[in-house]
């Protein structure tokens, strides 16, 4: 029976990851980590021509060799992307022993948490998880849902987050507001946004909220 996982966000910012292997797969994992703000240090005899790129900028520590014992020394995350089993067996050993966190890439026997196949649409993630049993279906359902959430969604978000924000008039009950954003997702903001009307847009905007409220009050732009 599969190991049930559990689904999770880290803030990994400030964290000490290392990753041990310089292929594509190892670029993929050090743009993720650096992506969120992970202090990142990779450990591989070669590099990708993005990877040394990125090395040349100092975008992480790079250690020019094969993995050592002790290499995972301060670490909070460890990705091992070698595509050697044994390798992925000795780093678990350490990862256990330093009570670090290990994912060893397609080798789920040696590994602490999977990485989820996962859509972004700016501060919107969908991540996607098949418990390690099939990275195929997993890419699929992206895919799918890469095409259901566009890019609108990015902007929707943006607009959403804006308003919660706003300080409420004084005398202004907040369960008003949340009434109110709830009504603005479950209209048909979306299509309007998806066809860039901003017309129709700012009268839902001004009924649901105020007559000052609109797209270029609140600075959103309708650019997809």
């Amino acid at each position: 029976m599969p190991r049930r996982y559990y689904p999770i966000f880290l803030d990994i910012k400030g964290f000490p990851c290392v990753v041990i292997g310089g292929g594509a797969v190892a670029e993929q994992k050090v743009r993720q980590v650096l992506a969120a703000g992970a202090k990142v240090r990779v450990i591989s005899p070669r590099l990708t021509p993005t990877l040394k790129e990125w090395a040349r900028g100092k975008r992480f520590e790079y250690k020019k060799r094969l993995y050592r014992r002790g290499d995972l020394r301060g670490a909070r995350l460890t990705f091992a992307a070698t595509n050697h089993p044994r390798t992925n067996a000795r780093i678990l050993k350490e990862a256990r022993s330093q009570k670090v966190w290990l994912n060893a890439v397609d080798d789920p026997k040696n590994c602490d948490f999977v990485v989820p196949s996962m859509v972004h649409r700016g501060n919107l993630t969908v991540a996607i998880s098949t418990n390690g049993l099939s990275p195929a279906l997993s890419k699929k359902i992206r895919k799918d849902l890469e095409n259901q959430f566009g890019p609108e969604y990015e902007i929707f978000l943006q607009l959403l987050g804006t308003l919660r924000k706003r300080p409420l008039p004084e005398g202004a009950d907040g369960k008003i507001r949340s009434e109110r954003l709830s009504a603005l997702v479950n209209s048909s903001a979306l299509h309007w946004i998806q066809k860039k009307d901003g017309i129709s847009m700012n009268r839902l905007l001004r009924k649901l909220f105020g007559k000052e409220i609109t797209l270029e009050n609140l600075g959103i732009e309708l650019k997809l």
